[in-house]
């Protein structure tokens, strides 16, 4: 375990745009799944139903969710992706894309009045292994005023 699921921000996150393969992965997971409930209340998230066309050089570095993000922040001009893997991070920002977290968009969603709670996610998130520094943690909750 220990994966977040990458989504596509738009613009200061006005709107946020998940690819059909990431709504896919979540979705194999089941019930049981981190953050598949959350991911279906999550009415603010814009779930694209088709799949992208996805280009052979990003498959053999990243996964489907990953590749989708960025090939569909590419082709909606929009300049911010959602990735929390170290190499998916890298590749997003060598195709000129600026990078956020989950948690930067949970923050983001709360800043802007959303139903969102920072701190239960930060919890759901330790328990299905990933980990945050305490550092990150503190800063996290103090920005989504928790």
């Amino acid at each position: 375990g220990g994966r977040g699921a990458p989504w596509v921000a738009a613009h200061a996150f006005r709107r946020v745009v998940v690819p059909a393969e990431v709504a896919e992965e979540i979705a194999a997971g089941g019930s049981a799944q981190f953050a598949c409930a959350e991911f279906d209340a999550a009415t603010w998230l814009d779930r694209r139903k088709s799949p992208v066309i996805l280009p052979p050089y990003l498959l053999t570095t990243l996964d489907r969710g990953e590749a989708a993000v960025i090939t569909l922040a590419l082709a909606e001009k929009i300049a911010t992706a959602c990735i929390d893997e170290t190499v998916g991070r890298r590749v997003a920002r060598s195709h000129g894309l600026m990078v956020t977290g989950s948690i930067g968009v949970l923050i983001q969603a709360k800043q802007q009045g959303l139903t969102v709670n920072v701190r239960t996610s930060v919890a759901r998130m330790r328990q299905h292994g990933i980990w945050l520094s305490p550092a990150l943690e503190v800063e996290a909750l103090r920005l989504a005023g928790e």
